[in-house]
């Protein structure tokens, strides 16, 4: 581990912090030596919280350049520990998703790219509203310990080449006040602070080079397509300067993911992906992301051969391995892996019927996912219980055509009032039309 930061600078005047939430209001352009002192002043609580969500206001509105976006993440990645991974001399990359309903690739992805000779050291931080992340996903399995220190995180890589862990509290602390202060001023979608945050933390946490999926539409918390998109260039263009290795997707989220929402369903649903299988939209988008992992590693390298790699570790089982490897080493009971009929099932199984003959014609994932989390699948306060047994499955795609009366999918719950509550969520999430309409695709653009 490497310490934070004691960067001796050049005499510096401190502004005051009017002055900068006054230049940035104007459109003015920090310079590092103002945004180091911005970062120094929220970590030791000089600047006020008023002044700072004054700031964090300016900067949503006004943005930040290029070099700007940069130094601020530099300046939050050196607020605290900075793990230090070369002893290990495998490459070592990341994945990132902006977060999306049903998104479990990162469960594939990681023991897919450990088969493939590629170190994945993954902290997973907090999620945006009703979207259970990864690390509620892998607490359907008994066992599975997710908070280790910066120690065990960095041996266990080296031991098997991959971890899944809970962010430690002494990686970018900076992001973590700012983090807060955005969620309480409505500047989540700020584009530079979220480039800062997400490259500080993965950067801190080892990685060499980091592919991102930027989702997009209804289920992300960009809902806009050219926002999404300006996200991608901004982390790759400042993963760049940073001299990291970096490529971003662009990918669709106006639909859940895979087939089911929930955490031991999802679960069972990676499971099946490990072995080949799995629906049709989830193998897609692994098979993109993995062979973009492969060959930002050098591992493989032409298209063609990226595309072999990932096939050959899902078909052959030796991804599957490695994610019970994986399970292993972080306390799980493998046997649920082997046997995934251990997974506990709800006490009820109904289906949302079709109210008329059409086409699926667009859905709502935001509101599944808020339906879902109703049913117990997720947390409406921190120390509130998951029920990983409920969820749904069978989820009807855009453009699947349907006869009335005939499931949209499948909800698996155990209590009948909060069944109640989300039944009005999940019949608003679709919309049917008489014609069939065009699904959208499921990778827009690719940005390296």
């Amino acid at each position: 581990m490497t310490s934070k930061r004691n960067i001796p600078t050049r005499r510096f005047i401190k502004p005051s912090f009017n002055f900068l939430i006054e230049k940035k209001r104007d459109g003015g352009e920090f310079s590092q030596e103002e945004i180091r002192y911005i970062i120094d002043s929220t970590l030791d609580g000089e600047m006020p919280r008023h002044q700072l969500a004054a700031l964090a206001m300016a900067i949503y509105f006004s943005g930040m350049s290029a070099q700007e976006t940069a130094d601020l993440t530099e300046e939050m990645m050196l607020s605290g520990e900075v793990i230090d991974l070369s002893h290990i001399a495998k490459p070592k990359i990341d994945k990132y998703s902006t977060g999306g309903v049903g998104d479990k690739t990162s469960l594939v992805l990681v023991p897919l790219a450990m088969a493939s000779g590629v170190v994945v050291p993954m902290m997973c931080g907090v999620e945006h509203d009703y979207i259970i992340n990864t690390l509620e996903k892998l607490a359907a399995i008994p066992g599975f310990k997710s908070h280790h220190t910066n120690e065990q995180f960095a041996s266990q890589l080296a031991r098997i080449g991959g971890a899944i862990v809970a962010q430690t509290e002494d990686l970018a602390p900076a992001d973590a006040k700012f983090y807060e202060l955005r969620k309480d001023t409505g500047t989540i979608p700020s584009l530079p602070l979220i480039t800062g945050s997400v490259l500080s933390r993965k950067l801190a946490e080892g990685s060499e080079g980091l592919v991102i999926d930027v989702k997009w539409g209804n289920g992300s918390f960009i809902k806009d397509l050219e926002q999404a998109k300006q996200l991608a260039r901004s982390m790759t263009r400042v993963g760049r300067s940073m001299k990291r290795r970096c490529v971003a997707l662009v990918t669709d989220m106006n639909q859940p993911l895979g087939d089911t929402v929930g955490t031991s369903l999802e679960v069972k649903e990676v499971i099946q992906l490990l072995k080949g299988q799995g629906p049709e939209d989830m193998k897609e988008l692994v098979l993109k992301l993995g062979m973009e992992i492969v060959r930002l590693a050098g591992v493989a390298g032409s298209t063609l051969s990226a595309k072999q790699t990932v096939q050959r570790h899902l078909s052959d089982g030796s991804a599957l391995e490695k994610f019970k490897d994986l399970v292993k080493a972080q306390g799980g009971d493998v046997s649920y892996i082997d046997h995934p009929e251990k997974f506990p099932a709800a006490r009820h199984i109904r289906k949302l019927p079709a109210p008329k003959r059409g086409y699926v014609h667009t859905i709502n994932a935001a509101m599944i996912a808020r339906g879902v989390h109703l049913l117990g699948a997720g947390k409406e306060h921190p120390h509130d219980k998951i029920d990983h047994s409920v969820g749904v499955s069978e989820i009807k795609k855009v453009g699947t055509q349907v006869k009335q009366g005939e499931p949209l999918m499948m909800i698996h719950y155990n209590d009948e009032a909060k069944l109640e509550q989300a039944l009005e969520y999940f019949k608003n999430a679709y919309r049917l039309a008489p014609k069939r309409p065009t699904p959208p695709p499921l990778i827009v653009e690719r940005v390296a």
